[in-house]
């Protein structure tokens, strides 16, 4: 018996791994995250799986069901929205479980962020604008932020930052941002990436608030940096005529010259 977390991917049915979706169909049991995975990847389910929304379930109340199925001997699919990596509350069910001895496998899934970033069209690291991303949030009910986590520190590096469960805390990402970035910095409000109901509204960092309206409250990233704007990069030097790689070597000299696969 194994407890198989998968990432559901951010909203949209079919983004979702192929990997993803045969584990689900071989699991006797699904648990899954009600409040943010979309109802129709539980179509993948077995007909007779027993199916647990676990939005209004404790810790101790998940576990109780694992460990159900454990004694029952019966492989639990234990979907996550988006990608278990960041903000999934897997590690602490983790931890439990081995402490239970009960094995896990981890399957990731498409994240909020990419999915945020396809809906806009846009490349998140342009050349001579960006070239990092950091995935962050603000101080929360349920997650405070350790000491140096600071939407001011990561400013600094001038780096694109994704925002993560902050829509509702607007005015101190406003407000921390403008020093580092400039009231003028382009932003983007993606509302329920990859959802039939997604919205996308486009600003700057001075107009933002004014931009939002009061019906966008959660399920929302915040993407902050140059890049949105699409304007002023480099291009890549990867695909340069005179860009001397290991596909493409530019003289009989390149170190590349007499690279073939079957030598690596």
């Amino acid at each position: 018996m194994t407890v198989h977390f998968i990432g559901a991917g951010p909203g949209a049915a079919d983004l979702l791994t192929l990997r993803g979706r045969d584990i689900i169909a071989s699991c006797p049991v699904c648990l899954y995250a009600g409040s943010l995975v979309p109802e129709e990847i539980l179509s993948h389910c077995p007909e007779s799986a027993k199916i647990v929304n676990t939005a209004p379930m404790d810790l101790d109340q998940i576990m109780a069901e694992i460990e159900w199925a454990h004694k029952a001997g019966k492989d639990v699919a234990r979907l996550h929205s988006g990608d278990l990596s960041v903000w999934s509350a897997m590690g602490e069910q983790i931890r439990r479980l081995k402490d239970m001895g009960i094995p896990v496998s981890v399957t990731p899934g498409v994240p909020s962020f990419a999915a945020a970033a396809a809906a806009l069209g846009t490349e998140l690291t342009l050349p001579g604008l960006a070239q990092s991303v950091v995935l962050t949030r603000t101080p929360g009910r349920a997650s405070s932020m350790p000491e140096g986590e600071t939407l001011e520190n990561f400013a600094r590096t001038g780096a694109t930052l994704a925002i993560h469960l902050s829509i509702s805390n607007l005015d101190t990402v406003i407000a921390d941002l403008i020093p580092a970035y400039g009231a003028d910095c382009p932003v983007a409000v993606v509302y329920r990436a990859s959802w039939p109901d997604e919205r996308i509204i486009r600003a700057t960092l001075s107009t933002l608030k004014d931009a939002l309206d009061e019906s966008i409250s959660r399920t929302a990233l915040i993407l902050v940096g140059p890049v949105l704007a699409g304007e002023g990069f480099d291009e890549s030097c990867l695909y340069s005529k005179t860009y001397d790689r290991r596909y493409r070597p530019q003289s009989a000299d390149s170190p590349w010259s007499s690279w073939s696969p079957e030598n690596e």
